[in-house]
């Protein structure tokens, strides 16, 4: 008897690890910063975090609303779910106390979120001539290629700084990269971007990427990883050159590149599912709010009216 016990203990041990694992390291990071939130809001009022009452969720939801975003709220829920597979426990977050009071919080504080900015093709101009100013040949050539294929090809933070030499694959028609593994694509199948050769060979991303690859042959030969640093840095580095430019920094993000490809192609007439193919969302939802944004001026009814 205790030997089947065993073995289903160490099954159920398995399992859980399996669900952890299902997960990426930076989501992983993401849901424990959202469930410590939970988890102090418990030991305030000294309630039982895992397993969870319904009621208690509700209470936390309801303490959050008072001022929290709505996709915030939305987040912890999902991070709570979360941990609650991962001990091995469920929570119905589709409970009637749950689920009441989570709608009658989108009525009353909405759910309209306001994104950092994208980079449109003439601040991405700016931001080129800013780096062709620096010093250090390093710190141009590699600023160079991160700002330009990031934004060709509509990468993530997280995406760029994991490319690895040999993802890279330089062809006639331009260069094209294989995305191991990103944040809509868990199961790790993969994605080839590929981006082609630029006309104006000054903001060309192939030729700044051959470029960079070529002082890291000579310079930096055991590199393995294209651009060694983190995703915060990305995001520095983006903001870095914004400021440069006179712009505000603190309406971009890393994400910028990434939301500036979308919106500038968007924009040119491309169709959504060419924009799907270089981004990888899965869903047309993000990639419409896109479309949406760069036609908010060419569309507008106002263009019909003259004085």
């Amino acid at each position: 008897m205790n030997n089947i016990i065993n073995k289903i203990s160490n099954l159920e041990a398995e399992t859980i690890e399996n669900i952890k694992n299902s997960k990426a390291s930076n989501t992983l990071r993401a849901y424990k910063s959202d469930f410590k939130d939970f988890e102090k809001f418990c030991n305030e009022f000294n309630f039982k975090s895992i397993p969870a009452n319904p009621k208690t969720i509700s209470l936390y939801i309801t303490h959050m609303s008072k001022d929290s975003k709505f996709s915030t709220i939305k987040r912890r829920l999902a991070s709570i779910k979360v941990f609650h597979n991962m001990s091995g426990n469920y929570i119905d977050l589709k409970n009637p106390i749950i689920n009441q009071n989570l709608i009658s919080i989108k009525r009353k504080i909405g759910t309209f979120q306001k994104a950092k900015k994208p980079v449109t093709l003439n601040e991405l101009k700016l931001i080129v001539s800013r780096i062709h100013k620096e010093k250090n040949k390093k710190d141009m050539l590699r600023n160079k290629a991160l700002i330009l294929v990031g934004f060709s090809g509509a990468f993530r933070r997280s995406e760029l700084v994991s490319i690895l030499i040999e993802d890279i694959d330089f062809v006639n028609e331009g260069v094209k990269i294989f995305v191991k593994k990103s944040k809509t694509d868990q199961s790790g199948e993969g994605l080839i971007k590929a981006i082609p050769y630029f006309k104006n060979n000054e903001y060309c991303p192939v030729i700044s990427l051959r470029n960079w690859m070529d002082y890291l042959k000579i310079y930096q030969p055991d590199n393995k990883l294209i651009f060694k640093m983190s995703d915060k840095n990305v995001a520095l580095i983006v903001k870095k050159y914004i400021h440069e430019t006179g712009l505000d920094a603190t309406k971009y993000a890393g994400h910028s590149l990434r939301s500036g490809f979308a919106t500038s192609t968007a924009e040119s007439g491309a169709e959504e599912r060419q924009i799907m193919a270089m981004t990888g969302h899965k869903s047309t939802q993000m990639v419409r709010r896109y479309i949406q944004e760069s036609n908010l001026f060419k569309n507008n009814a106002l263009n019909k009216v003259e004085f």
